[in-house]
């Protein structure tokens, strides 16, 4: 009798283990994905302060079409919005930031067809300051959906999947952007290409405030 007690108690606590090892993993890997949220919020906070001063640079081209611009501020707007919003999912975060980096692509390609912003040295710093930002945004992107993975794929696994409905662990989403184009923002007159580059007109942290 009393080995079976025994027995039976050396079960129960092995049970537990089990349960309680999954359920921190489940809890870490959350933290982790969190954590990888957060480098990618900030750079994608630091592309809608940007955006605001390019477009406000353009405007000094005459003629510039007004489309393009008013293309750029509503799809900023609205991701803005997005990720200022508690409700609002990584998946339709990425379709706003897509749309966003839509409308940059045709924004910065048009402004190739303006010699006022291809002698911009503004209006250029500021657009490589912008796919500098894109790159880096990528990079998390890819960071922070290598975590969601790893998370999502142990919810499926079993028996990581039985403790996963237990303590009511749900799948994350991941963070895509289907419109690449604007990372590789069009180099105006050539002025990146190596042994010509532009110097700043101003250091990063004088960049006037977003609106």
């Amino acid at each position: 009798m009393a080995v079976a007690f025994v027995l039976l108690l050396l079960v129960v606590m092995v049970v537990l283990i089990v349960v309680f090892s999954a359920y921190n993993t489940f809890v870490r890997q959350r933290h982790m994905i969190e954590e990888a949220w957060r480098q990618v919020d900030v750079e994608l906070q630091r592309r809608h302060d940007l955006i605001p001063n390019l477009v406000d640079t353009a405007r000094i081209a005459a003629g510039f079409e007004q489309q393009a611009m008013s293309a750029v501020v509503n799809a900023r707007s609205a991701a803005v919005r997005a990720r200022q919003a508690s409700d609002v999912g990584r998946g339709r975060q990425g379709q706003l930031e897509s749309e966003l980096s839509g409308a940059l692509h045709g924004f910065l390609g048009l402004a190739e067809s303006y010699p006022q912003l291809r002698s911009n040295q503004n209006f250029l710093y500021l657009q490589r300051q912008l796919a500098e930002t894109e790159d880096r945004i990528a990079a998390g992107r890819r960071f922070f959906n290598g975590n969601v993975r790893q998370y999502n794929t142990r919810l499926q696994t079993v028996p990581s999947s039985l403790f996963a409905s237990m303590f009511s662990f749900a799948p994350a989403e991941y963070f895509e952007i289907a419109d690449a184009r604007a990372r590789q923002a069009p180099q105006i007159g050539g002025l990146w290409n190596r042994g010509n580059q532009v110097q700043p007109p101003y250091p990063p942290q004088s960049l006037p405030p977003a609106h």
